[in-house]
């Protein structure tokens, strides 16, 4: 399993870093061209007008709240997607290199906080405890960790792991919840289906 996740960190930093250029073409590939769709599908729980999206990555996600009168600021860590998402979004764009650990806003500044296929970063609880930090009083994390063929892929786990259909869902919305409810979040987690394939987004507020 360690060699599984550093490659996976590898593969992540390529994509991210000298290889960003690629991100667009990658995504659309392995989301059989939904990647669009199923990073948009955060967007109706999206609460108030400023919003801080954490791994803008190129972009896409910031140019479709611009277009719809929202506020929209975004903090991503590479250099590169930085570069891309800048030149798609022109002016109008509020990007910021950084890292989520160390969050530079104001305490209270905004009424959501986006991420949508984050890596790891996300259940950092330094990362939460400034996603608290900054949220205004009854703003909200939005989180979209993962999106799963709904039924080939699930069927299989099923088999795999001899588990039953609902304790196997038991076990993935407890591993997508715990480290926000450990952070002081209240969680929910939504599982929407998106043409055969199952969105799941976490939703918080602070407690």
């Amino acid at each position: 399993m360690d060699i599984i996740r550093r490659f996976m960190r590898f593969f992540f930093h390529l994509l991210y870093h000298p290889f960003a250029f690629t991100y667009d073409l990658v995504a659309w590939v392995v989301s059989f061209g939904k990647w669009k769709d199923w990073v948009y599908s955060v967007v109706p729980f999206i609460e108030g007008t400023r919003v801080l999206e954490l791994g803008h990555g190129p972009g896409h996600l910031q140019r479709f709240l611009l277009d719809r009168g929202l506020s929209p600021v975004a903090i991503d860590e590479s250099t590169q997607m930085g570069r891309i998402a800048a030149r798609r979004l022109g002016t109008n764009q509020k990007l910021t290199r950084g890292l989520t650990q160390a969050l530079p806003y104001a305490s209270g500044s905004f009424d959501t906080v986006l991420s949508t296929f984050p890596t790891e970063y996300i259940f950092d609880q330094k990362t939460l405890a400034e996603v608290k930090r900054i949220l205004r009083p009854g703003g909200k994390l939005i989180v979209l960790p993962a999106t799963f063929p709904s039924n080939s892929f699930l069927k299989w786990l099923y088999k795999i792991t001899g588990e039953s259909p609902q304790t196997l869902d038991a076990l993935l919305l407890e591993r997508f919840s715990k480290p926000f409810e450990q952070a002081g979040f209240q969680t929910e987690v939504n599982t929407l289906d998106h043409h055969r394939n199952a969105t799941l987004i976490v939703v918080t507020a602070v407690k």
